[in-house]
């Protein structure tokens, strides 16, 4: 630090039980920054960012106290894997296997060693499961990514990936997702904000890739008439729902009709589903953090307006469609109490009153275009 004071007109430093933060103005003639500046910051040992605070340009320097925790990568490559293994099992289910993948709980475990042959067998005999679970699996990985190098670009002390798999006969798609662990608290809303947003448009891009190669090669199935886009599952059809993205894509690279998706392009429905269950504007999901970041502890009464919706959708749809659809919006509304710790509102950042730049503020206005872009009240109908 003291080799970069004579370069500062002023400065304040913001401790925190893992980084030392320093927050300054730099001197009329060293910005741009100057070479001796430039310099100076290149022997910094930590990370530096330009902030524009109402119309000023500030240096924000950041730096550990405590040395890099060690990742246990052995774990999050075992869940890596696990999960890609029972993806990839959902994806055999999709494209028309006929092994009992109840597994394992339906398996004769007197011939379990024969059941794994087969089921590898099963794998490499229909291609179009391992198209699914990697595109899955890179649109999840994606999204994670995305807020992986949104903490790390702010120094946050973040853990890689975790990712949940799920056997088909529990959840049939395969996985329940993943996380990552934010470890560090977050200095202001354009930190949160860019943390927030980054996993969504992220995993959002990898999807609609996902979605326009999976509907150029999905069929329409004129002899259903005019109805909802479905898969197949072993023998029975689950009919999915729409949202104004979806909608938009289908119409123009399928056109009408009711369409059999390609496992493709049922990644990227997925995908959107994701983006948009992540974006609800509640507790901790993505888009509590986009809408903290945006309107600060004002984001607790939307939160509380927005459970209170969730709940009443479940209740509308429930009546209206099938009382499934009604506990999927409540389950999910309760999962985001669990996790919130029975708390709809955010845990304030460091500084809550450093004014939002306008290049955030037009990123959480995005934002709200692609929640409500990629929203659909019905996900998924009755199995017909």
């Amino acid at each position: 630090m003291n080799d970069l004071i004579p370069y500062l007109s002023w400065w304040r430093t913001i401790r925190t039980r893992d980084r030392e933060i320093v927050e300054a103005l730099v001197d009329r003639e060293h910005r741009g920054p100057s070479a001796e500046l430039q310099a100076a910051l290149g022997a910094w040992d930590g990370l530096h960012y330009w902030s524009r605070i109402e119309g000023v340009d500030r240096l924000v320097l950041i730096r550990s106290l405590q040395p890099r925790q060690r990742e246990r990568w052995w774990l999050h490559g075992i869940l890596f894997a696990a999960t890609f293994l029972t993806v990839w099992m959902s994806g055999a289910l999709l494209t028309g296997s006929s092994l009992p993948w109840a597994f394992p709980f339906s398996i004769d475990y007197a011939r379990a060693p024969e059941f794994v042959g087969e089921l590898f067998g099963e794998l490499v005999r229909l291609p179009g499961s391992l198209g699914f679970a990697m595109a899955l699996m890179a649109i999840l990985l994606a999204h994670e990514s995305g807020h992986y190098i949104g903490a790390r670009r702010y120094g946050l002390n973040a853990s890689p990936p975790y990712f949940l798999p799920a056997p088909p006969i529990v959840n049939f798609i395969g996985t329940f997702g993943a996380f990552i662990r934010l470890r560090s608290q977050v200095l202001d809303r354009r930190q949160l904000m860019d943390v927030g947003a980054a996993g969504p448009w992220a995993g959002f891009v990898v999807a609609i890739v996902a979605l326009v190669v999976g509907l150029l090669r999905s069929q329409i199935v004129p002899e259903l008439g005019p109805s909802h886009q479905f898969v197949m599952l072993a023998e029975s059809r689950i009919y999915l729902g729409d949202s104004p993205i979806f909608i938009a894509f289908r119409e123009l690279l399928v056109g009408e009709g009711t369409v059999l998706l390609h496992p493709l392009a049922f990644a990227g429905w997925i995908g959107i589903l994701v983006t948009t269950l992540n974006l609800l504007p509640l507790g901790q999901l993505d888009g509590g953090h986009v809408l903290y970041a945006m309107f600060g502890r004002r984001q607790g009464a939307v939160s509380a307006v927005a459970f209170v919706g969730l709940f009443a959708l479940g209740y509308v749809v429930g009546r209206e469609v099938s009382p499934w659809i009604a506990w999927f919006w409540w389950t999910w509304a309760g999962l985001i109490l669990i996790v919130g710790r029975g708390r709809l509102v955010h845990p304030s950042v460091l500084d809550p009153h450093r004014p939002l730049p306008l290049s955030r503020k037009l990123l959480g206005v995005a934002t709200l275009v692609l929640f409500l872009a990629t929203f659909s009240p019905v996900p998924m109908f009755p199995m017909w």
